[in-house]
């Protein structure tokens, strides 16, 4: 095991570990999480992976700003103060290291971004930790009880997944998120130019055991989350690995009564494995995010991202091939490739509405540091060097305008998640046979009838209730009166609770896009990238 402990004479500890508030961001839900009493998407999985990796003698407090502020007076007390962040973080990552510092504290940060930009902090941070943390965690504690602890910490090899702890939900408001996650696996083999994955968790995919699995799924389930993300960066990376273990999650569910609904991401090859859908969706594994990044294959093969061509489907008929099969697919569109012109804009539209994904996550280009897009757009002199760009990335376009890339990125986004747009998706969706439980799900409650009445029992009360707060809580009276008047079909469509709580919560999310795209102004740096 990693977790080291320290000699009897040593100091003990008092860390508090710190997920700073994000901006407002399509992955967060912030306009649609009040609706269902909840206060952050998910919790980070460093803070509880980092409290389970501290060896018992410290004492350690979570706190995640997303459901609760900071208590800097309190907080400041403590013995080390750390943070974690992705880039979208870096901003308030700042203000927090630097209100901690005028208070004298001696503070880390680990985490995505200081991964890949080591040098952004300064001296606002005493240490640093750049990639995983399983084995140089402890040895920094180790360190720093012993009076010598270092500026940097990497470790020498990449995690062995079978040696990571349990996480410690019990340190989190858990009650406040909408979804939990877990991690099977870490790794992605495949070598996409923009993607800072496999600079932070390399190429080689490594899995945890079973047993380790099913416990975090007990955990899960004790800490009463229905709806989960397994927040794999490809889930589907080493096929082997994972169909090894699909079936034993399917066991589990089948014992619990199918307790858990999750969502991951995958790659579009997943459209070549019917094993694997079937596997996955066994597990009650129904929703899938997958990275298409663009309707444009030369754009595809400039970024390497060769999974996604086929010389025997289009992604399109990739895309409704999965979808047919009874999963539901979110994705990733990115604009500003090398062989994007003024017309990817109208090509991504048209794209996105004959694939029938209702929530398309479209982000400018933007080049994280230590990946081979940052390397060569800096060599080319290509790169914005403003830690706030004004046009929203740091990538300067090929083929058009700065200010064309970033006002015709804001005009797609209107268009994408107008209604009239975004419930014609939904609606081409749903006529795929798009509202349905999981083929095990659906045969378990068969099975067992006074399952089927509980839960059909539960998706209608749940329907009603977020039913009642979309009316309560959208204010303009055309939009609400869109809900209304959608929903009220729907239940008269379908008759059934599952199908009617699905339409709310979709309408739910469309009032999250449509109220933070509303908040883009055209002469401003839009925040909400999807892949930043």
């Amino acid at each position: 095991m990693y977790i080291l402990s320290i000699e009897e004479d040593a100091l003990v500890a008092s860390i508090t570990l710190i997920d700073p508030k994000c901006d407002p961001s399509f992955w967060r839900f912030d306009h649609a999480l009040p609706m269902f009493h909840k206060r952050a998407t998910m919790p980070s999985a460093a803070l509880p992976l980092v409290a389970a990796l501290t060896p018992p003698e410290h004492q350690i407090t979570l706190l995640d700003e997303n459901v609760e502020p900071i208590d800097f007076e309190r907080l400041a007390k403590s013995d080390i103060v750390c943070l974690t962040g992705m880039s979208v973080q870096r901003y308030r990552m700042v203000e927090i290291l630097k209100e901690f510092k005028r208070r004298g504290c001696f503070t880390a940060v680990g985490g995505a971004w200081v991964t890949v930009k080591e040098d952004h902090f300064g001296e606002l941070a005493d240490v640093i930790f750049v990639g995983e943390a399983e084995e140089s965690w402890p040895r920094f504690l180790k360190d720093w009880a012993q009076g010598r602890h270092q500026k940097r910490y990497e470790q020498a090899e990449k995690t062995d997944m079978r040696q990571v702890p349990m996480p410690r939900y019990d340190l989190l408001k858990m009650d406040r998120y909408l979804f939990g996650g877990i991690q099977l696996t870490r790794g992605c083999p495949y070598q996409c130019e923009f993607c800072d994955i496999i600079v932070t968790f390399g190429r080689r995919m490594r899995i945890k055991t079973v047993e380790q699995i099913l416990a975090e799924l007990e955990l899960l389930y004790a800490h009463k989350i229905r709806l989960g993300m397994v927040v794999d960066d490809n889930l589907i990376g080493n096929r082997k690995l994972i169909k090894a273990v699909l079936p034993e999650i399917a066991a589990w569910q089948r014992r619990r009564g199918f307790p858990l609904l999750f969502a991951t991401q995958v790659s579009l090859d997943l459209a070549e494995d019917e094993e694997m859908m079937r596997l996955m969706l066994d597990a009650n594994i129904s929703i899938v995010f997958i990275g298409i990044e663009s309707p444009n294959e030369e754009a595809l093969r400039e970024t390497k991202k060769f999974q996604n061509v086929s010389k025997k489907r289009s992604i399109l008929e990739r895309i409704h091939h999965v979808q047919n099969a009874g999963f539901e697919v979110t994705c990733g569109m990115i604009l500003g490739f090398d062989h994007d012109d003024a017309s990817i804009f109208e090509w991504h539209r048209q794209f996105i509405q004959a694939s029938h994904i209702t929530e398309a996550l479209v982000g400018m280009l933007f080049a994280i540091p230590k990946t081979p897009l940052y390397s060569r757009l800096a060599a080319d002199g290509r790169l914005d060097t403003a830690d706030r760009s004004e046009f929203g990335t740091n990538v300067i376009p090929l083929r058009m305008s700065r200010e064309a890339l970033r006002n015709n990125y804001v005009k797609l986004m209107k268009q994408v998640y107008h209604p009239e747009a975004y419930f014609e998706r939904l609606e081409n969706f749903i006529a795929r046979g798009g509202i349905q439980f999981t083929p095990n799900h659906a045969q378990y409650l068969r099975e067992h009838s006074l399952a089927y009445l509980l839960t059909q029992s539960k998706y209608l009360v749940s329907s009603l209730f977020l039913f009642y707060e979309l009316m309560r809580r959208v204010a303009d009276p055309a939009l609400r009166a869109e809900y209304r008047r959608r929903l009220l079909h729907a239940l008269r469509a379908w008759r059934r609770p599952f199908a009617f709580f699905f339409y709310a919560f979709k309408c739910a999310m469309h009032y999250h896009y449509y109220s933070l795209i509303r908040e883009m102004p055209e002469h401003v740096s839009p925040v909400y990238s999807s892949y930043q």
